[in-house]
């Protein structure tokens, strides 16, 4: 079962009905961008998981891409307005920062993928992901950690990482979801890690290398493939429309641009060796 958060979208803003008594209410996923016709799923239960983020659990479908509409109340006194912002490519939740149908769009592929091409995009994402992981020395998927019992400094920011004792993390974090206890304490979620999907320059690299890596196949994929610009007569030799090299226009991504993303390791300096006697500071001998 996949999950989506959705943040609500009114009037050109995101905004968060329940404060003001509004509620999200329904999420219809359609099977095209007209979205008309049946619906392939609709669910009508969110729960507020966090300030202005409700979560959908999303029935088992078919995998590909959806366009959503979500129906919610703004507030007490207003009337349901709908959100057609949602697009999903399903399922979710499979430690990719990108999905196959993101390199169908970048190869010009059309939609619905078979199998095989789907199984062939997503090797190649998590190839391109390995080389991102390595160059960050992190990796690009959080993971969840759940401490119980804490007790919040302030009850106003309970969205906020600092509101819950100073907790130390060996990466960033941010408060996923809180459940309060009888005793006035919390059991709270914390989502520690990059979380790859979320950073543009990442998703922007693994997917054009991915789709790169596609390209360059033999059989292109099932995309356009490079670009011949010469055939000789006999057809021994082929001549292929040079790349655009990098800082130009149209050139692939490199991980330099990555850079501000990047996790430095540091080690402590090993002491030097000490000067032997008299001459070290550290050791001293009784004189007789």
């Amino acid at each position: 079962m996949s999950v989506y958060d959705h943040k609500p979208m009114w009037a050109g803003a995101f905004c968060d009905p329940a404060p003001a008594g509004g509620a999200v209410t329904r999420l219809a996923l359609f099977s095209t961008p007209g979205r008309d016709g049946d619906a392939a799923a609709t669910i009508a239960t969110a729960t507020r998981v966090r300030a202005g983020v409700y979560r959908f659990e999303l029935p088992d479908v078919a995998p590909g891409r959806y366009w959503g509409v979500v129906t919610f109340t703004p507030s007490a006194s207003a009337q349901p307005v709908t959100d057609t912002s949602v697009r999903l490519d399903l399922p979710t939740g499979q430690g990719l920062v990108g999905s196959p149908e993101q390199i169908a769009d970048a190869l010009g592929v059309p939609l619905p993928l078979s199998d095989t091409q789907r199984a062939a995009y997503a090797e190649e994402i998590r190839t391109a992901q390995a080389d991102v992981a390595i160059y960050l020395n992190r990796p690009l998927v959080p993971s969840v950690t759940t401490i119980p019992g804490l007790t919040p400094r302030w009850t106003s920011e309970l969205d906020d990482v600092d509101t819950w004792g100073g907790l130390r993390f060996d990466d960033v974090a941010e408060v996923l979801s809180y459940r309060a206890n009888p005793d006035g304490t919390y059991d709270v979620d914390f989502l520690v890690g990059l979380d790859g999907a979320k950073e543009d320059g990442v998703v922007r690299y693994v997917i054009a290398h991915a789709a790169e890596g596609i390209r360059q196949r033999p059989d292109g994929g099932g995309g356009s493939g490079r670009r011949v610009t010469s055939v000789s007569a006999e057809g021994q030799s082929i001549s292929y429309d040079a790349a655009p090299t990098a800082g130009q226009a149209g050139a692939l991504p490199t991980l330099d641009s990555l850079k501000r993303l990047r996790r430095l390791t540091f080690q402590s300096i090993g002491r030097p060796a000490h000067a032997p006697w008299p001459y070290s500071p550290g050791r001293t001998r009784r004189w007789y």
